[in-house]
């Protein structure tokens, strides 16, 4: 009887050995090093919810808080505050105002502010388009408060010339952020989902005195493809605006989501579908390369169905091609 216990000790005993030995090989797995952190190798969440069950409104809700926004598939506007312009198809570049593009499913908002009288207004280069910073951020926060599980990621850029001004534009930025510090991220790391529900995520894209102060874009490469490094965050960026030729620009954006879709989870992707082409005087027209370029983002995301994509800000957003982005996360 002694002889038999002995005997079921040690087979329990090396049992247990090996199963630590096989936990410990899996926590180190070379084919998917995000084993056991709810992942696929490509550092997609794995299903947390039905495609069926996700809604444009709260999207983010059906995502697991240890999950990275760099890991993310996240539908974006380009210019997000565009819908004024002078002479058709030189300056608008949206037809939903912020607040209806945070309920079709986007989640990126690129927002372009003119410096003046201590004040941003939003601009598309020259042009005002009857909305300001405030507008921008009630937007949102409205949003965030009715729908807490979510959050915003804004680029914030300086656009056209100051004016009637006796600050930097750092400052006033800082104005705005103290009414509501709570709800704003401005931490220098890309941040998991978790830290920043409710909260507007800050993508800098202008110099800054004191930092951290979002994460650090400021090197940003003009019409290129390009690669920002530093000590916090790393991004890989499609930004090529002006388009003389559809398909070339249609190259960049499919070259760029497909490296998305293998490359480092910790890497944030933006692949911006959007630009203009350059007529006549240069004057742009930007509904020639959305005309275009939109319908192949929505055949893209019709075959390619799951994966992460990373942040694709695009001209005239709208809830059917947002959905077939943010799906791809279930």
């Amino acid at each position: 009887m002694k002889k038999t216990n002995i005997r079921l000790s040690l087979l329990s005993l090396v049992v247990a050995v090996v199963l630590f030995s096989c936990k410990k090989e899996a926590d180190v797995n070379p084919v998917n090093p995000n084993a056991g952190k709810g992942l696929t190798a490509e550092g997609r969440p794995m299903v947390f919810a039905s495609k069926t069950t996700v809604t444009a409104s709260a999207w983010m809700a059906s995502v697991a808080d240890e999950i990275s926004l760099s890991m993310l598939s996240i539908p974006g506007s380009h210019d997000a505050g565009a819908t004024v312009e002078p002479v058709s198809g030189t300056a608008k570049c949206q037809t939903l105002s912020i607040g209806d593009q945070l309920s079709a499913g986007i989640r990126f908002v690129d927002i372009r502010c003119r410096h003046i009288d201590n004040a941003f207004a939003i601009h598309h280069g020259s042009v005002y388009q009857n909305l300001n910073f405030d507008d921008v951020l009630n937007a949102c926060f409205t949003f965030l408060n009715t729908h807490p599980g979510e959050t915003i990621v804004m680029s914030v850029k300086e656009e056209y010339n100051s004016s009637n001004i006796t600050r930097t534009f750092e400052e006033t930025f800082n104005s705005y952020v103290a009414k509501n510090p709570s709800q704003w991220y401005t931490g220098a790391s890309v941040p998991t989902l978790g830290q920043v529900r409710g909260k507007i995520v800050l993508l800098r894209r202008f110099s800054a005195s004191v930092t951290p102060k979002g994460i650090d874009a400021t090197n940003w490469a003009d019409n290129t493809t390009f690669s920002i490094t530093n000590s916090n965050a790393q991004l890989r960026i499609e930004d090529n605006y002006v388009v003389n030729d559809n398909s070339a620009k249609w190259s960049n954006v499919t070259s760029l989501l497909s490296e998305a879709k293998t490359g480092l989870a910790t890497t944030m992707y933006i692949t911006f579908t959007s630009g203009y082409k350059p007529l006549i005087f240069s004057i742009p027209s930007i509904t020639s390369v959305s005309g275009t370029i939109n319908p192949n983002v929505t055949s893209y995301f019709t075959t390619n169905t799951t994966g992460r994509y990373g942040i694709i800000p695009m001209d005239f957003s709208e809830a059917s091609r947002a959905s077939l982005i943010y799906q791809t996360n279930f």
